[in-house]
């Protein structure tokens, strides 16, 4: 009955268009409304509203469009469209509803503005009828995924009389929105994918009974657009197109997606694909190719383009045919798949990530080949290869194939010749090395082939594989050596020396001493020679060992004239020996011989045989011997140390230290020595590290007799020199002495007495004992002397002082406090004062014994016999 009405509606409208076709425009009154038509997407939850054009429209025509809910007509929307005009007799305008038109009636009305006059009357109300609940409880939005991030109201419409009390959203209540009688809804914001494995959001209304009903809900995300899309054939028979889905989707999500590629310049059906590619047959006789792929899902679609030629891409597929592997080389062969017409290709060969081969291939019946140098021997490789018709588009790379190499044995070979001094022969020792590359495979060496050729014969001796040298005797001619190595598997390098003829004449060679060594090792140097044409060979050996020395070699290539050797094999204190040889087209030659230590050390020998050789009262000559150039020293001989020392101690300082720069001189005189004097002489070798150990002499200069005799004899020439000049003046001589030492005027001294006297006073003095013994002073006056300058008695402490005439108030002259102990007597000194006092002193210095108290000494004037009356 509803859409009888709405049919009739519509036909009215109608026949008034047609009765007024000849009418401009609408007037104020007399305006019809325009008619629409709703339709509504429940799935996107919009309303369209569509409506014929007016005849005679402007350019550009305004609409009032007005949106109502339930049926009491709630306006909820109200806006202006304004709509150019155009060719299209029908207009149409989408509204989208944030409720689901499900959940409530949803009416359009609509009115017009032309030739900007009043607007038309307003149209009918168009009403999209929402859904009535009978029996049960219906929710929407009703499908079953919804979109990741976005805002959703979910609906309630219950049955008649039936009152809904809440509604949860994942077991959460949310807050009740009254939407019209019996519908509620609830808003929930931001959807989010849940992260558990449970991915089903339920929806669960409740009325006032307590009845419930859920539906389950899902979120996702909408279909992404596909990126990078291409296409490409292998054979020009089937073509195969590939996109990046873009974000990638859990395994339990329920929007299902569809994908299809459509060819749009054909008239082929649409072609179903995967997720991420498509393949489909190429049209016959057709090179362009449009195409659209379109991704679908339940919340919406999304699609991209792609053109292109089927001949430009082309991207052949190989397949390996055989691998050849060599030494250094190998062989690989391929297969290119389709029957493609084309017979040039451009291709890649990798070995183990390295691209070492690029260029253009002639297939001959879909087959190529390539060949590949400069592997290394008895070593595992990945190949691997493709591609391309045009050098723009490549095909995709060949699984990896794996192959080894041969394996390679090479031998580094030198040799020893021992020279007799009465033949002709020589005795040739051959040494080498066994060189195997790479470890992919274990290479056993079963034995060796040593040839040799001289004077037009040729002959060969097996040699068991543990063995490293063979000892061949041959002549004095040019002799040709050949060894090679026997393997169970792969091939080994013969290996070429040739034995100069025998030269007897005797050529200088260059001989160096090392210096100088870098971080332990050595560092060997050459003048390059013009002769020299395939390289040197550096030989070295230990010198001066007792054991014997195990010959070590070493090449150096053509244009090198440099080697170092590390300390790893060498020992400090050791001399080496280098042999430096050229090889030339007819032989090794020897150029220099060098000679040096990685580190040379202090303890070298001592001299021996040192002798007195000449030795005078100021100088000796020593002499010693040594040999400098002895290898087994840890050092090179310098020169020697000499040192001259006292015998008198052994602290004694060191005379003389002489060094002699010459190793080759072994003597030496020493001078400014002392007369009738030992001596300790020594001599150490010197090293660039200091004084080797010593050994040492001792030795006594001469006695200088001449010296003696001057010295007796000087002064008595002197003497009879003096008499013989003085004689004749005799006399004169004689009253000059008198009056030196006659006694003062006024002084009539007898010596016989005095010296009486003298031996008198001391013994008595020595007679004392020794606790009787006293310290006392006399002196002899010839005048009588004041109390204070008397004589007095003298403790110990003040024995220093002797004939001192001054006066000393911190002594009386009553008393002197006495000391206690015992000295030695002093000797008897005898002193003078001034002429003027003519005072003559006795001092007898002694210690007293101890007594209780000090006792009073009274000091009486001695006087002596000898007074001058």
């Amino acid at each position: 009955m509803r859409n009888f009405r709405l049919f009739c509606t519509n036909l009215l409208g109608l026949c008034f268009l047609f009765s007024d076709s000849q009418t401009e425009g609408f007037g104020d009154s007399g305006s019809l409304p325009p008619t629409p038509n709703i339709s509504h997407f429940s799935d996107k939850q919009s309303l369209g509203v569509s409506w014929p054009r007016n005849q005679g429209a402007s350019e550009r025509d305004v609409y009032e469009i007005q949106i109502s809910r339930t049926e009491n007509h709630t306006i909820i929307y109200n806006r202006n469209v304004s709509i150019s005009a155009g060719d299209s007799a029908q207009y149409t305008w989408t509204w989208l509803s944030d409720l689901p038109l499900e959940c409530v009636d949803h009416s359009v009305r609509m009115r017009s503005f032309c030739h900007q006059t009043g607007p038309s009357p307003w149209s009918n109300w168009i009403t999209n009828h929402g859904t009535k609940a009978r029996d049960k409880f219906k929710i929407f939005p009703s499908q079953s995924v919804l979109k990741e991030g976005s805002n959703v109201m979910f609906c309630c419409v219950a049955p008649v009389g039936v009152n809904i009390t809440s509604i949860t959203f994942k077991d959460m209540p949310y807050p009740l929105l009254n939407i019209g009688d019996g519908v509620k809804a609830i808003l929930v914001s931001n959807l989010a994918i849940p992260t558990n494995l449970i991915k089903i959001l339920s929806v669960t209304c409740t009325d006032s009974a307590g009845k419930t009903s859920s539906v389950g809900k899902s979120v996702s995300f909408p279909p992404q657009r596909p990126r990078n899309l291409s296409c490409t054939t292998s054979d020009m028979i089937n073509i195969r197109c590939s996109w990046d889905p873009g974000r990638k989707r859990d395994q339990y999500d329920r929007n299902n997606q569809t994908q299809t590629l459509h060819i749009e310049n054909t008239d082929q059906a649409p072609i179903p694909c995967q997720s991420s590619s498509c393949i489909f047959p190429a049209v016959p006789q057709r090179q362009e190719y449009n195409i659209r792929v379109e991704v679908k899902d339940q919340l919406g679609e999304e699609m991209a383009t792609y053109s292109f030629n089927i001949s430009d891409r082309v991207s052949p597929v190989l397949e390996w045919d055989r691998v050849i592997p060599e030494v250094t080389e190998v062989s690989l062969s391929w297969t290119v798949l389709g029957n493609l017409t084309q017979n040039n290709f451009l291709c890649q060969v990798s070995v183990d990530t390295e691209t070492i081969s690029k260029q253009t291939l002639r297939s001959e019946n879909g087959l190529c080949k390539v060949r590949l140098e400069g592997l290394h021997p008895n070593m595992g490789y990945s190949a691997k290869a493709r591609c391309s018709v045009n050098g723009r588009l490549w095909g995709k790379w060949t699984w990896p194939v794996l192959f080894t190499t041969c394996p390679l044995v090479t031998l580094d070979l030198w040799r020893r010749i021992d020279y007799r001094s009465d033949s002709d022969i020589r005795r040739v020792t051959l040494l080498w090395k066994p060189h195997v590359f790479g470890r992919a495979t274990t290479v056993k060496i079963q034995a060796y082939t040593v040839k040799w050729s001289q004077e037009g014969q040729t002959l060969t001796e097996p040699m068991d594989s543990r063995q490293s040298q063979a000892d061949i005797s041959i002549g004095p001619k040019k002799c040709n050596f050949t060894v090679q190595a026997v393997l169970n598997n792969g091939s080994s390098i013969p290996a070429h020396i040739t034995i100069l003829p025998k030269d007897n004449s005797e050529i200088p060679l260059l001989k160096k001493s090392l210096n100088k060594t870098s971080a332990g090792g050595f560092s060997l140097w050459w003048d390059e020679r013009t002769s020299v044409t395939c390289g040197y060979t550096v030989e070295w050996c230990i010198l001066g060992g007792s054991a014997s020395c195990t010959l070590q070699w070493i090449k150096v290539p053509k244009g090198n004239n440099t080697l170092f050797l590390p300390p790893g094999h060498f020992k400090s204190g050791c001399r080496y020996s280098f042999n430096i040889y050229g090889c030339t087209e007819h032989g090794d030659k020897l150029l220099e011989i060098q000679t040096g230590y990685t580190q040379e050390l202090r303890s070298v020998k001592y001299p021996s045989l040192i002798k007195l050789v000449k030795s005078t009262h100021a100088s000796v000559t020593l002499e010693w011997h040594y040999d400098e150039e002895d290898a087994a020293q840890p050092a090179f001989i310098t020169g020697y140390l000499v040192t001259v020392q006292k015998v008198q101690s052994d602290t004694a300082p060191v005379l003389f230290n002489v060094s002699v720069g010459d190793p080759r001189q072994k003597s030496l005189t020493i001078e400014g020595l002392q007369q009738h004097q030992e001596y300790v002489c020594s001599v150490s070798a010197l090293t660039k590290v200091g004084p080797g150990l010593p050994a040492s002499i001792t030795i006594r200069t001469k006695t200088n007799y001449f010296s003696h005799l001057t010295k007796i004899l000087t002064p008595i020439l002197l003497l009879l020199g003096c008499t013989a000049l003085l004689w004749p003046q005799r006399i004169l001589l004689k009253n000059v002495l008198k009056k030196i030492f006659a006694y003062p005027a006024g002084m009539n001294i007898k010596t016989p007495e005095f010296e009486s006297f003298l031996n008198e006073i001391d013994q008595k003095l020595q007679s004392h004992k020794v606790e009787e013994c006293i310290g006392c002073d006399i002196e002899v006056m010839h005048i009588k002397p004041l109390w204070h300058e008397s004589t007095i008695l003298r403790t110990p402490e003040h024995t220093n002082t002797m004939c001192s005439p001054a006066f000393q108030p911190s002594l009386p002259p009553s008393c002197v406090p006495l000391q206690t102990g015992y000295c030695p007597q002093s000797t008897v000194l005898l002193c003078e004062r001034p002429i003027h006092q003519q005072i003559m002193c006795i001092a007898n210095k002694s210690y007293l014994s101890m007594i209780a108290e000090p006792q009073e000494v009274e000091f009486t004037e001695i006087r002596s016999s000898f007074e001058k009356l």
